[in-house]
């Protein structure tokens, strides 16, 4: 028998969510015309009934004090009293005999009345009538009303029927409020999943979404757990990946050392030929190679090292030193402007080894000045290197610091080398979740910057 499968809960989340809303709003305002109706037509109250039936069954004994006055003569006296009451007899035309000015009140509550067919009451902004108590005088019906002119409290949901604009205001703040909030509950826990696949792709790779996201029981709480393992196995096959890298450059030094053994024998033993002496540099080449594959790994993998609390200046030293001396033996002129009080807390070795891999390239393709200047804004350190050389192809700006790439433009491959030294520095900076990037310079060069946080 075929499985019923539950209903998805996100969808039950927003169905209830926005029916719920519309459902507030719609009730809100169609519940105001039903108070109304519901206030227009409340009962007499039962001393008001008995008094319009005293002044009746007083008509009904005299019929001539219909037309004597007798009427006003009695709100004087009731006015008197201090107990104003208004009263107003009316024909079976509906007409008011008692009097020729008749309020707007009046006339809406005669239509109120006439449609209520009893006795009802209805509260004005500052009257209230009341009626009609019907009766006879003469086989001839009449209509009894009465109103006390005085203010009294209206009930709350008058302010929302006299005032629409306000009350379709308030409707639309309302479910404003309503939607937000479920925006919010919808919109957190996917800004916090897309702040950790942000920080995942800037190689971060132990950032996880957090407990709360992970602990809903909706699809987006089985999403964050889905990315938290999906994240779990990309690192753990990158380390993977970076150790292979590590060990296997490792073990090559064992043959390699034998290689330069048995080379620096024979060169003793005088068979000291081009073939060896070709074998031999190459052999010096794999060393080195395999000493940049080594630096790699141990700056991605950054197992071993703690960051220090250093100032800029002082952990560059030895860098810079060897910069000024490298650039005055080719001629040029290297400037380096970074403040003594600039400090962070860094890797020291990876992060020199990564400025020095630019400085030697800048100095290598400048024609004559390389600039090193570092600056501190808000709570990020720029680091930017320039020189005035040939600059790189736009299309490879993005790629140089792939490992093993070399650009094949303006920075010829004429110097050698196996396109390590600047994807070891991008390892050393994405190790301080860092950022580096290049651009040219106009009308020429290359400047490198790096933003560290502080």
């Amino acid at each position: 028998m075929r499985a019923i499968k539950a209903p998805n809960k996100l969808f039950i989340k927003l169905l209830l969510g926005f029916w719920l809303c519309s459902s507030l709003i719609i009730a809100s305002i169609g519940l105001l015309p039903l108070l109304q109706q519901s206030h227009d037509r409340a009962p007499l109250p039962p001393q008001l009934a008995g008094l319009l039936a005293n002044i009746a069954e007083r008509l009904q004994q005299e019929p001539s004090l219909i037309d004597s006055g007798f009427l006003r003569r009695w709100e004087h006296q009731r006015a008197a009293e201090g107990k104003p009451l208004r009263l107003y007899l009316v024909d079976e035309h509906g007409q008011v005999l008692n009097t020729h000015r008749v309020s707007r009140g009046l006339r809406s509550f005669l239509l109120m009345a006439d449609e209520a067919s009893r006795p009802i009451s209805h509260q004005f902004r500052d009257e209230l009538i009341f009626g009609p108590y019907n009766f006879k005088v003469n086989d001839t019906p009449y209509a009894l009303y009465g109103r006390l002119p005085a203010h009294h409290p209206r009930p709350w949901f008058f302010f929302f029927i006299e005032n629409k604009l306000l009350t379709l205001g308030l409707a639309i703040l309302l479910s404003g409020l309503l939607c937000g909030l479920l925006a919010w509950h919808l919109g957190k826990p996917l800004a916090s999943l897309k702040n950790t696949a942000d920080a995942l792709a800037r190689g971060e790779l132990n950032s996880r979404v957090d407990s709360k996201t992970t602990g809903r029981n909706d699809e987006i709480g089985q999403l964050a757990n889905a990315f938290n393992s999906m994240a779990e196995s990309i690192q753990a096959m990158v380390l993977s990946q970076q150790r292979l890298m590590g060990d296997i450059s490792h073990e090559l030094r064992t043959p390699l050392t034998r290689l330069q053994l048995s080379l620096a024998l024979a060169r003793k033993k005088g068979q000291q030929t081009a073939e060896n002496e070709r074998i031999g540099y190459e052999a010096e080449q794999l060393d080195k190679l395999i000493g940049e594959l080594l630096e790699l790994s141990r700056v991605t993998l950054n197992s071993r090292e703690t960051k220090v609390q250093l100032g800029l200046a002082e952990s560059l030293s030895q860098v810079l030193d060897d910069a000024e001396f490298e650039a005055e033996q080719q001629a040029k002129h290297i400037r380096i402007i970074i403040p003594e009080e600039l400090e962070l807390a860094h890797y020291p070795k990876p992060l020199s080894r990564a400025i020095e891999n630019l400085l030697r390239n800048a100095i290598r393709y400048a024609n004559s000045e390389v600039t090193l200047e570092a600056k501190a804004f808000k709570d990020k350190l720029l680091i930017c290197i320039c020189d005035d050389g040939p600059g790189i192809d736009e299309t490879e700006l993005a790629t140089i610091f792939k490992p093993f790439y070399r650009p094949d433009s303006a920075r010829e491959r004429e110097s050698g080398g196996w396109g390590l030294g600047l994807a070891i520095t991008e390892a050393a900076i994405t190790a301080h979740r860092g950022k580096i990037w290049a651009e040219n310079l106009p009308p020429h060069g290359l400047k490198v910057s790096i933003e560290l946080p502080l």
